[in-house]
């Protein structure tokens, strides 16, 4: 089953893992969670503290509603594009 992490327990894995004195492999064993799946995370948000985080996820969601919403408007303009298009 997929566990969904919250942006505070992300940070704090990753800055915990620094801090831990153990290799990766048993840190993540620890935590229950795989060795990419950190490394992903390291990635992504190692350098970030938890505001930057959540302040990441939410011009994500909102990047992802403007391009549906610019997806859905190209829809409709070509709809009227072809009905324009017909002689009356």
């Amino acid at each position: 089953m997929k566990k969904v992490y919250t942006d505070e327990q992300i940070v704090k894995i990753v800055r915990g893992a620094e801090v831990s004195g153990v290799t990766v492999k048993e840190y993540c064993r620890e935590k229950g969670i795989h060795e990419t799946t950190f490394y992903n995370w390291k990635k992504r948000f190692g350098t970030m503290e938890v505001e930057e985080v959540r302040e990441y996820r939410s011009l994500q969601a909102e990047n992802a509603r403007l391009k549906r919403l610019l997806a859905e408007r190209d829809l409709e303009i070509d709809a009227i594009k072809h009905v324009l298009k017909k002689k009356w």
